[in-house]
């Protein structure tokens, strides 16, 4: 029974197959193809790919930034449980 309702949950929330461009693909006006050539039609502003450049830079930075963190903390702890071992 349980794998019956889990089978009914899992047909009701999945997503639609879109096969080689038939099916319009409800998620978004800007997966369609004749959105986008209206939008290159009429001089629209260009995406800014220098933002996202930044944007992945300052997440990378980040990441880096926190494992060095993690690092610097692991390393205090070893070296603080390495001088309460060495008073006793």
């Amino acid at each position: 029974m349980p794998g019956i309702v889990l089978r009914v949950l899992l047909n009701l929330l999945r997503r639609p197959a879109i096969r080689m461009g038939m099916a319009r693909d409800r998620r978004g006006a800007f997966r369609d193809p004749r959105f986008v050539s209206f939008l290159a039609q009429n001089n629209r502003k260009p995406l800014d790919t220098h933002f996202h450049d930044r944007l992945m830079f300052g997440r990378r930075l980040l990441r880096q930034g926190a494992l060095l963190v993690l690092a610097g903390g692991f390393a205090w702890v070893v070296v603080e449980s390495a001088r309460a071992l060495a008073v006793f």
